[in-house]
């Protein structure tokens, strides 16, 4: 009986050893492995003005994580470059004083620049804040009109408030009632 071959057993397992090393080597032509879709990753895409549906949706993680700083500043990124989804969520985070004030008038300013951008939620939470002269000047005639454009385009919340004659009751919990009184 022979005995086995070693050393093309201990190459073999040298060589399995070091091919993760070797992977991980840069290449002059480019990066192998590029970390593509971690949160660090959206965020220096954001910083760096790279953005995408995947780095601008990222804010929403950020958000949900409770990292509000990063997520205003990949949505502020995203929604000064177009994203209206984004500027949805400048509003929320502006109407509730997260990462920054209670700004109920920065958040209707994103709403309106959502709106005529051609987004549905925009629309819906524009013609909301018309309504309910909330973070702008009251005007219930143009709300109405931008509710009913949201609800043709299939916002059920917007099918909802037509629904009920535009009553925000309908639409809005009544734990949020004090937002919308006289601030007199």
């Amino acid at each position: 009986m022979s005995e086995p071959a070693t050393f093309p057993c201990i190459a073999a397992l040298a060589l399995t050893l070091a091919l993760p090393a070797v992977a991980q080597q840069s290449d002059p032509y480019g990066t192998l492995n590029p970390d593509e879709q971690s949160m660090e990753r959206m965020i220096q895409n954001a910083r760096e003005g790279k953005l995408d549906m995947m780095t601008c949706a990222s804010g929403y993680a950020m958000t949900k994580k409770g990292e509000h700083g990063i997520a205003r500043e990949t949505f502020t990124a995203c929604a000064d470059a177009g994203w209206t989804a984004a500027m949805t969520w400048m509003s929320q985070l502006d109407n509730n004083a997260l990462a920054g004030p209670y700004d109920p008038d920065a958040a209707a300013e994103w709403s309106r620049r959502a709106a005529e951008a051609g987004d549905p939620i925009g629309k819906f939470n524009h013609g909301l804040d018309l309504i309910r002269g909330y973070g702008v000047a009251r005007d219930e005639d143009a709300g109405r009109a931008l509710i009913d454009q949201a609800a043709a385009e299939g916002v059920d919340s917007a099918i909802r408030l037509r629904n009920a004659g535009y009553d925000p009751d309908e639409v809005t919990p009544d734990a949020d009632n004090w937002r919308y009184g006289p601030m007199f």
